[in-house]
């Protein structure tokens, strides 16, 4: 289900803070755009409510942590296949992708590659063999390329925020 909903100003001040530091109090959000501290509180529950925040993450650094090894995979799906008694659907098949948990990232895309995963492990052995033990054995996947990353210049879960007055917002989709 969509619906219209308005966000002013002060909104999308709260909603570029939060991105940036999750961690602020109301009322130091508030202190920052020169509100009350129940008129902030009352907003981020209320962006919330409607999924606009959908959570609040602490971003680790991978390297810091043993997973300095990161890279994309494209992948193709089989869309018929006479090995397969019942073949799944392709939102099935990125489903179980996702959840292998050296999987950050499952998009279904557009052009000749049908899927884009962004995986992170310990090294590019660990990503090899994440792909031919892991990844290549999954129903419906039909070959694979993966591109290691050598540097990273620019990695954020931030999104740019415009002055927007209005927004459409499908209900019921939200996750903490």
């Amino acid at each position: 289900m969509s619906r219209k909903v308005t966000l002013d100003e002060k909104d999308i001040k709260i909603l570029n803070i939060l991105q940036y530091n999750c961690r602020l109090s109301a009322k130091e959000i508030a202190q920052e755009i020169g509100s009350p501290t129940t008129t902030v509180y009352a907003k981020i529950k209320r962006m919330e409510k409607l999924g606009i925040i959908k959570g609040y993450n602490a971003l680790i650094n991978p390297k810091a942590i043993g997973k300095g090894a990161t890279a994309f995979i494209l992948a193709s799906f089989a869309y018929s296949n006479p090995k397969l008694e019942t073949l799944l659907s392709q939102r099935e098949v990125a489903k179980e992708i996702a959840s292998f948990p050296e999987v950050q990232e499952v998009h279904i895309i557009s052009g000749d590659w049908d899927l884009l995963i962004k995986v992170r492990a310990e090294d590019v052995e660990s990503i090899g063999r994440f792909v031919i033990d892991k990844l290549r054995t999954v129903k419906g996947i039909e070959k694979t390329l993966t591109c290691m990353v050598f540097d990273s210049t620019k990695e954020t879960l931030n999104v740019d925020i415009p002055n927007v007055k209005e927004l459409i917002v499908r209900q019921g989709k939200s996750r903490k």
